[in-house]
């Protein structure tokens, strides 16, 4: 993602003038709305889980064959705000570095899941770093995953993440506990992007700002917003045809 690694201090955060949340009032999500979106979800994501099979197969064989370790990499992320999508959530382990007080108000701010995606780093890569995110050249990714990345194919999996309902289509990304209580403590309106579904792809990943600092991060969190307010089956669909142009476009620069 950002090409920095994330730090514990970053003035920048601090200092940047406040988004003016009143332009993005508390989400009302009418029911036709939410079933058509979810219908979307459903239909798109199975369809798409049984035509990729054999090409899902494939790349599972060449990480294997590249490197050492697991074909997938699962990862506790932050969904929906549980306010917002009342249902079971089963129990989830959140990084041990976190105290007892700081995990009960992270799993009070959103719904705990496991993501899923394929493999594009050496095993174990954050043993030693911590939580980070990744660098354009970062060395831990191995010679598939950095192809996995560059066209976003490793981000697959996660279609059976929506097609279980932890994830949506489209949305803003989800993130990890340990990110989405850095930036709640130093941005205010951030756990406001909690109020919907995360999205495989969103706004802000078809306005080429997917490659952020942590600076830089209000930007992203902005086009968040800007998603919920303009909250539409209409709006899903112009951004899931933009990222098909955009993937193309990636390809063909391949």
């Amino acid at each position: 993602m950002g090409q920095d690694r994330l730090t514990d201090r970053d003035p920048s955060l601090a200092e940047r003038p406040r988004l003016e949340l009143a332009k993005y009032p508390r989400v009302e999500i009418a029911f036709n709305t939410a079933l058509l979106k979810r219908g979307l979800d459903v239909v798109i994501s199975g369809a798409g889980l049984a035509v990729l099979l054999p090409f899902l197969a494939l790349v599972a064989v060449l990480i294997k064959l590249d490197s050492p370790g697991p074909v997938f990499y699962n990862q506790i992320r932050i969904g929906q705000e549980r306010r917002w999508r009342m249902r079971r959530r089963e129990a989830l382990d959140v990084r041990v570095d976190l105290r007892k007080g700081e995990r009960r108000n992270i799993m009070s701010a959103g719904r705990l899941f496991r993501i899923h995606k394929f493999r594009t780093m050496v095993r174990n890569a954050e043993d030693l770093t911590g939580p980070t995110w990744a660098s354009p050249h970062d060395p831990r990714v191995t010679r598939v995953g950095g192809v996995l990345r560059a066209l976003r194919v490793d981000e697959l999996p996660q279609l059976w993440n929506v097609f279980k309902g932890e994830m949506s289509l489209v949305g803003p990304r989800p993130e990890r506990p340990h990110f989405v209580k850095k930036f709640a403590d130093k941005i205010p309106e951030y756990t406001a992007r909690l109020r919907v579904r995360p999205g495989i792809t969103g706004l802000a990943q078809v306005s080429t700002l997917d490659e952020l600092t942590e600076a830089e991060i209000h930007k992203k969190l902005d086009l968040d917003l800007h998603y919920l307010r303009d909250l539409r089956l209409e709006s899903d669909l112009r951004i899931l045809l933009k990222t098909l142009v955009v993937l193309a476009r990636k390809v063909f620069r391949s």
